[in-house]
């Protein structure tokens, strides 16, 4: 028996459902982390990749030994798809395929597939840009359906939807932030039936919402299009709402603490928000007084600024990676600059901490590995794919409008690494059409089990 079966099999037994349930991992159970390999290659610690029906820009999830992910497919994103792999070997065990109920033109502009689903002992949950939410128990068997669209009217945003729903014990909660009709929504687990929906002013923004511990309750709070809201879970009534930030449109809170989270924000490519976006990177802090819930930033500072990815805190110090892989490491409880320095790649996953590492994933497949604290230091450079044998990648190519978005159609045509999960002895890493299982020694961990 190997080393890396032993450990498998001993972390196994001491955590009998690995999971990894949703966005950023929320209610992740925690990583051993000399589980997990440091350093992997093609031809090293690679323990399979499997190709995928359709695109998706999700993260996939995991409960116990199966990887959920989701894609569309066809020249219209007019099917969707809801797949199951099992976490040991990288084989399909089901795929659950259904038409959209508002198909729309696949173009690299506009989300594929991007909310990533939620996943409990019960079943999966699967939230599309079509407004289509498709609850299914863990074996792929329908429990129920329902068409936002029909309900509420059409998405009216010009890159789609891409805000990931997050999960309570009996309710998944949906955000819908557009041009038109915007709010956020609570779903019945077991039924699909609504719960509460909160209208929210109309505004352009792909963020997606976070459970934050507040004392003894927990707050949804949503950071986006010029304010962060926070809401009660159990009726959806607001609390409160802060309104001194821009350009937070792309990015999710990231619990520091107790009633404390981090926000980030970015210019938009044309430069709009920039003035607003530099003081909307920072450490926030609800507190009650009065019997009122106060929101205020304890920190900011002007330097941070994200990409697609979220800030991360971890081992006291918080980072974020900028367009161009400017990774800015502050102190959390200060907002001072440690270091900022540059990594190879820039991010479209939010990087991980997990024990004293690390990991951010680049968006065309390099992951650099850093010293977690306050000195830059790394630790490894992996490449995921060779430039000769790249990974599936089902781009659509319909005829763009304008000469811009057909010259920069190339750069976003090439294979991305979306969104990883990690449990014990797995770092499972998705790209639009394949997923990749990083685990110490390459061999399969942990033990099968037949579907």
């Amino acid at each position: 028996m190997t080393a890396a079966l032993l450990l498998g099999l001993l972390l196994l037994a001491a955590e009998p459902t690995a999971r990894w349930p949703g966005f950023l991992g929320a209610g992740a159970t925690e990583v051993v982390p000399q589980s997990l390999p440091v350093q992997w290659s093609p031809t090293e610690n690679l323990a399979w990749t499997r190709p995928l029906p359709g695109y998706g820009q999700s993260s996939p999830v995991i409960w116990g030994d199966r990887v959920y992910v989701t894609s569309v497919d066809g020249p219209r994103k007019e099917t969707l798809h809801v797949i199951c792999v099992r976490l040991a070997d990288g084989a399909i065990l089901w795929d659950h395929a259904v038409p959209s109920s508002y198909p729309q033109t696949s173009s690299v502009y506009i989300s594929r597939a991007a909310p990533t689903p939620v996943v409990d002992e019960h079943g999966i949950y699967a939230y599309f840009e079509s407004g289509d939410v498709i609850a299914l128990t863990l074996d792929g068997k329908p429990r129920w359906s329902r068409s936002l669209t029909k309900d509420y009217g059409p998405p009216q945003n010009e890159f789609g939807l891409a805000a990931s729903p997050v999960q309570t014990a009996d309710r998944i909660i949906v955000l819908v932030d557009d041009v038109g009709p915007s709010y956020l929504l609570a779903l019945d687990k077991a039924t699909g039936n609504v719960v509460w929906k909160t209208d929210r002013a109309s505004r352009k923004s792909w963020t997606s919402p976070a459970l934050i511990p507040c004392g003894e309750t927990m707050q949804i709070v949503v950071s986006s299009a010029g304010s962060v809201t926070g809401y009660d879970p159990q009726t959806g009534r607001q609390l409160w709402e802060f309104g001194e930030v821009g350009g937070n449109t792309g990015t999710t809170p990231v619990a520091a603490g107790d009633g404390v989270f981090l926000i980030s924000a970015s210019p938009g490519r044309e430069g709009d928000f920039t003035e607003e976006a530099k003081k909307s990177n920072g450490l926030m802090s609800v507190q009650k007084s009065g019997g009122e819930w106060v929101p205020r930033f304890v920190w900011t500072n002007p330097a941070a600024s994200p990409s697609w990815g979220s800030p991360i805190v971890h081992q006291g110090f918080a980072y974020w990676v900028n367009r161009v892989g400017v990774v800015y490491c502050l102190d959390v409880a200060t907002g001072q600059i440690a270091y900022t320095e540059r990594v190879k790649q820039g991010c479209w996953a939010t990087p991980v901490g997990i024990g004293d590492q690390i990991y951010i994933f680049g968006k065309d497949g390099l992951t650099t590995v850093l010293a977690s604290g306050e000195e830059f230091r790394v630790l490894a450079e992996n490449v995921l794919w060779s430039a000769d044998q790249p990974p599936t990648n089902h781009v659509p190519s319909p005829a763009e409008e304008s000469e811009e978005r057909r010259r920069s159609a190339a750069m976003f045509s090439r294979p991305t690494v979306y969104g990883v999960a990690i449990v014990n002895g797995a770092i499972v890493l998705r790209t639009g059409s394949q997923l990749f299982c990083v685990r110490q020694g390459g061999a399969s961990s942990i033990p099968a089990e037949m579907p």
